[in-house]
This record gives structure tokens, sequence and C-alpha cells, in this order.
């Protein structure tokens, strides 16, 4: 099958029987480069057609090619769970003018929305880096309609620092970073010890893909 192109995979979901397929390697490869990780992808099953996400992808280590891919059809009228890759893009005055670096916190998002609202990225504009002061967290993001940020809105998705700072920062004796490590864990055991039991439940995540 690898030598004729053919890449194996298989559809499920909720509402239909476990299909086994057998796609043309370098179309799903430029379908699934346009689209993405986190949007509907547009499946033909012969004369069939589904609103389907990838739900999981098999990569050989050393080809580093699509081996086995997994679609998984969801249900269109209930909000799921998805992490979305942020794209920076502009340019920052902090890191231009005053050399500075850029620091990313994050480099995706998980979100939750109905699977036909799902971005296919976020993007994100460093334009309004223009002092150390400045940053931009989760609150300042951009998101389309109806589609809600699963992490704390203040939370710092990038920002730029002095390089000064950086090489500091990469100077400290790994003793000294293995102190703040022990001391963050044990305030963070504490805090723990402190608060109050909580249960949370979450639905599967699932990686997604847009035609």
């Amino acid at each position: 099958m690898k030598k004729k192109g053919i890449l194996p995979g298989v559809l499920y979901g909720p509402k239909i029987d476990n299909v086994n397929l057998e796609l043309d390697l370098k179309e799903f490869e430029k379908a699934f480069e346009k689209a993405g990780e986190s949007s509907l992808l547009s499946l033909e099953v012969g004369s069939k057609k589904y609103l389907v996400l990838i739900h999981a992808i098999e990569i050989d280590a050393l080809t580093q090619k699509t081996t086995h891919v997994d679609f998984y059809q969801p249900k269109l009228d209930e909000e799921i769970t998805v992490t979305v890759p942020l794209v920076f893009e502009g340019e920052s005055m902090a890191v231009k003018e005053l050399n500075g670096t850029l620091v990313k916190n994050m480099h995706e998002l998980p979100v939750r929305a109905l699977p036909e609202k799902l971005p296919h990225e976020i993007k994100v504009s460093i334009e309004k880096l223009k002092t150390f002061e400045d940053n931009i967290l989760i609150k300042d993001l951009v998101l389309p309609e109806g589609v809600k940020a699963l992490k704390d809105s203040l939370d710092i998705v990038v920002l730029a620092v002095p390089v000064q700072k950086v090489e500091e920062e990469l100077k400290k004796p790994i003793e000294e970073k293995v102190e703040e490590v022990e001391v963050a864990e044990k305030e963070k055991k504490e805090a723990e010890v402190e608060a109050e039991p909580k249960v949370k439940t979450e639905e599967p995540k699932a990686k997604t893909s847009n035609a």
C-alpha cells in the first residue's frame, strides 16, 4: 500500500459504524496542509460525504510520512473542544527598535465551539508590543463568534523582554533553577491542601482539520 501511495484510515462516530478506508496519500497531505488541525474536513466515501475531524494521525519516525489516519464524525449540533494553532504576525517595535526578544508563552489555544465554527487558526498581531511593559493576553485575542477560549483570560500569550533578562535567565546555575522548582512545587502542594476539592469533567479532545 505504501508503494502505491495508499494511506489506510478509519472513519467512525456516534451515528455511524466504523468504516475502514484507503486514501490517496498525496491528496490527503495536500488537504491536511491546507486545512490545518482544527477545523472540519469534507470526506467523500463512495457517493456519501461526511464532515469530519482528524482525530489522530500516525507518523513514521524515519520518513515523517503519515502512515494512518483516524477520522471522527462529530454531532454538528454539539460543542466540542479542540486545540487551535496560534499564528503570530506583524512587527513588534520592542523587538525591532529596543532589541528585545519575543517570548511566546503559547503556540496553541484550547477552545470550545460547534464543529462548523471551529477556526483553522488564530492570528495574533504583535504590533501592540511597543515597550517591555506591553504584553498580549488571551482576552486580547480576536476569536470568531461562538468560539470560547478554555484558558484564563489574563494568561499572557506573548511579550517582549530585554535581551539582558534572557541572558541572565540562561546563566542561572542549575542548582538555583532546581531550588526554584522545588519551592514552586512546595507552594503548589500547600495551596492544594488549603483549597477545597473540586471535581472536573472534560469531554475527549480531538484534533481537527478544515478543507
